[in-house]
């Protein structure tokens, strides 16, 4: 392997997906992609390190040894010359930073960590991109379904779950019968969130008395645990709801209340119900933990508490 950088034009690779893959074979290596849970992470995570492996010419797996603070500082002058957002970059040398730091304690490289002390784009604000609706227009979107037809009464327990629960999309449609639990003596939500965690959420009186009443309408289930929200679509009929069956009960009925928010999906009423609880004074460890959030970073994205235009100086100033 060339000690120097070797800069390539955008979209260029040296590595075949099969050189690539018989890097990804070092048995440390493996091992650490094996712990990633998240398809979707392990995918990004696999595409940011060919991505580094190209732009230096890794030829071999042993030759993570030689990479140098140099080669990573020049790789990330790349990534910023090809425009890609600050976001992308942490990402990208977050995942190198993991592997290297795994390869470490595997002792499959010595030295240190040459990610470490590289510079990572800054983010720009705290308050996160995802759109969150105001108290009028949840209270809009909560009644916006009918509450005479089985679809209407079903959409309006899912919009209950999502505005008073903060549950990603997929959250919602894995959601089965069963997950409706006595703790305590209080009615929970057993949600299966990201990596396989397991959350117990108490279920709000709301979204309880909408869940009852979807339940006790829809009358054709078949006895025994199954889907909480099922579909009522072609094939799948009386099959669980999809996550993008979720995402379309969002929209449909966002359209109904004449909501025209720019963006707004699953994951701004999960930002709605974030910000609501925040707002009133719920503590931020407790929404980190309600959210399912593994670092609290990502749960302060959605504390808009110092943007609220009722707290700007505008208001005080008196003449």
């Amino acid at each position: 392997m060339s000690r120097g950088l070797i800069p390539l034009g955008d979209g260029e690779r040296r590595l075949s997906a099969a050189e690539f893959q018989q890097l990804a074979n070092v048995p440390a290596a493996v091992e650490w992609f094996a712990n990633i849970d998240n398809p979707r992470t392990r995918r990004a995570y696999q595409n940011d390190l060919e991505d580094f492996c190209s732009f230096v010419g890794l030829n071999g797996a042993e030759e993570f040894r030689a990479v140098t603070r140099a080669h990573v500082l020049a790789w990330r002058a790349q990534l910023e010359a090809r425009g890609l957002a600050g976001a992308t970059i942490r990402r990208k040398l977050a995942a190198l930073a993991s592997l290297f730091d795994h390869l470490l304690e595997s002792n499959a490289v010595a030295g240190g960590n040459p990610v470490h002390g590289v510079k990572r784009p800054r983010v720009e604000t705290n308050e996160g991109k995802t759109p969150a609706l105001g108290d009028d227009q949840a209270k809009l979107l909560l009644t916006a379904p009918d509450g005479w037809t089985l679809k209407g009464i079903r959409d309006r327990a899912i919009l209950a779950v999502l505005l008073y629960h903060g549950l990603r999309r997929e959250e919602v449609a894995q959601l089965m019968t069963s997950d409706l639990q006595d703790r305590r003596g209080i009615k929970h939500l057993q949600v299966r969130g990201k990596g396989g965690k397991t959350r117990y959420l108490p279920l709000h009186p709301v979204a309880a008395d909408r869940i009852h009443a979807y339940l006790e309408r829809d009358s054709e289930r078949e006895p025994g645990h199954g889907p909480l929200f099922r579909s009522m679509r072609g094939r799948t009929t009386g099959g669980a709801v999809t996550g993008n069956g979720i995402y379309k009960v969002v929209a449909q009925w966002a359209r109904a209340a004449g909501i025209h928010v720019d963006g707004l999906g699953v994951h701004g009423l999960r930002a709605t119900a974030a910000t609501n609880a925040l707002e009133h004074d719920a503590d931020i460890a407790k929404v980190q933990e309600w959210l399912g959030h593994a670092n609290i970073s990502t749960t302060r994205l959605y504390d808009r508490r110092g943007q609220r235009p009722e707290d700007s100086p505008t208001y005080k100033v008196r003449y």
